[in-house]
């Protein structure tokens, strides 16, 4: 916090300028670009993995053989390290010798030439799924784990009644999922908003700032451009944001009584 109201390079004496990197801050384009990525990237983890992850794992919890099979294979990529994932993902994507390529030579030029990573208008879109790859998964086990703690006998008393899968995964494990359900969604806005690894590895922010979010535009402003004192007033922005999140989670839980 201190460092945030200074000039400072990182070295020597921080010189005090009071809120000036707060207001450059306000006025960036650069900042605004970012949190706009920082929005929609919400947004999307919010959605689809979410909704992916209370799929998967709801139809998962009717299987009665190969449970324990399924939830290792789709845990594997969450334990994979960023970097390891990254790598192969930008071979995967590679315009010249990927899965466009590999395509054209079965007959399918759909892809040719395609440019995830490189294009702007692609790249945080196919970041954003790389890193849904990897995250679902994990999503998918810890709704798996709660699903089986719903009492049977719910389910039971819903079939004799004529419900469907539809109507029992709408009025009995969603309600009862939901203490996991809101705390999930908590961080993933959270770490929606801190997100770094994936989106530094594949593009660093590029091309022309299209994937550029608060946490890469701070690196850079820190470590590239020596603006620790500016670097410290964004990740001061970040922290707002996170403790913004965190108080209203509580009171709307305190509003609704639910018993987390």
């Amino acid at each position: 916090m201190y460092y945030s109201f200074t000039d400072w390079n990182g070295i020597g004496q921080p010189n005090f300028i009071g809120l000036a990197n707060y207001a450059e801050m306000l006025s960036s384009g650069a900042v605004l670009n970012a949190f706009v990525h920082n929005i929609v990237w919400t947004i999307f983890f919010l959605v689809v993995p979410m909704a992916m992850g209370l799929v998967g794992a709801f139809l998962l919890s009717r299987i009665r053989r190969g449970q324990v099979l399924f939830r290792v294979l789709f845990f594997i990529p969450y334990v994979l390290a960023t970097v390891v994932s990254a790598a192969i993902w930008r071979q995967i994507l590679d315009p010249r010798g990927g899965i466009g390529a590999t395509l054209a030579d079965l007959g399918l030029p759909f892809l040719t030439d395609v440019n995830f990573l490189g294009n702007p208008s692609l790249a945080l879109g196919s970041v954003a799924f790389i890193n849904n790859w990897q995250w679902w998964g994990f999503l998918l086990v810890i709704f798996l784990a709660a699903m089986q703690s719903v009492d049977p006998a719910l389910y039971e008393a819903a079939r004799l009644d004529g419900a469907g899968p539809v109507r029992e995964f709408w009025n009995i494990t969603l309600p009862s999922i939901r203490p996991t359900f809101v705390f999930l969604s908590l961080m993933t806005v959270i770490w929606s908003f801190l997100v770094f690894d994936y989106i530094y590895v594949l593009t660093k922010g590029g091309p022309a700032g299209s994937t550029d979010v608060l946490s890469t535009l701070l690196y850079r402003e820190a470590f590239e451009n020596q603006r620790q004192g500016y670097a410290s007033a964004v990740a001061m922005l970040l922290s707002v944001i996170s403790a913004a999140t965190v108080i209203g989670y509580f009171a709307l839980r305190r509003r609704l009584k639910w018993d987390v």
